[in-house]
């Protein structure tokens, strides 16, 4: 499932939740990230038992906690602004 399914599966939770509650809930139902895979339940082990109020409290540390597996390119951004003292790459026209 995709962060964004796993979004959605959270909403559907009944809050107040803990992140226990919702590793024992979710903890197996496995996350497809950039590089490679891991489980609801391993992200939320790497926060402290906390109570999450809200669906989007949910979320937000589901996103925060989640692996470097999720970057796909790690440094790269292609939205950068161009170094100071550079003249950058020209523009291209499409």
């Amino acid at each position: 499932m995709t962060l964004q399914q796993a979004s959605e599966l959270l909403r559907q939770h009944e809050y107040p939740a803990t992140t226990d509650q919702l590793t024992e809930t979710y903890g197996d139902y496995e996350l497809e990230l950039a590089n490679g895979t891991e489980t609801i339940g391993e992200v939320f082990a790497r926060v402290e038992s906390e109570t999450c109020g809200t669906s989007t409290e949910a979320e937000e540390l589901l996103y925060s906690a989640v692996s470097g597996k999720a970057i796909g390119r790690k440094g790269y951004s292609d939205r950068d602004p161009t170094t100071l003292g550079t003249m950058g790459p020209g523009q291209v026209s499409f």
